[in-house]
């Protein structure tokens, strides 16, 4: 039992690596989008859009920003009393285009 246990654990623990690489890949390559469309002008720098939503979050805290690339939208994610909020932003705009409660 223990050496399944450990052929487990040692498969996990080389797996695990693998499998996340994707998700980090994708991850890193929509900062590189953003970075790109900010640099061109057709975006907002992400603090710009930070600033006009962080006052609206009161007693939430900040989790952080997701950019998706194809809608040109960041996603702000916050928590509050043990609940995940979402906060969808236009990256040209700044404009809120939708609020999960």
């Amino acid at each position: 039992m223990k050496r399944i246990f450990a052929s487990l654990l040692a498969f996990g623990l080389v797996a695990g690596p693998i499998m996340a690489e994707p998700a980090f890949a994708q991850r890193r390559s929509e900062q590189g989008e953003a970075r790109r469309e900010m640099s061109a002008g057709n975006i907002l720098q992400l603090r710009e859009i930070e600033a006009r939503v962080l006052p609206s979050m009161r007693g939430a805290e900040y989790l952080g920003p997701a950019y998706d690339s194809t809608a040109m939208a960041y996603r702000l994610k916050f928590i509050k009393d043990g609940r995940v909020m979402y906060v969808d932003v236009d990256a040209r705009t700044g404009k809120v285009l939708r609020r999960s409660r």
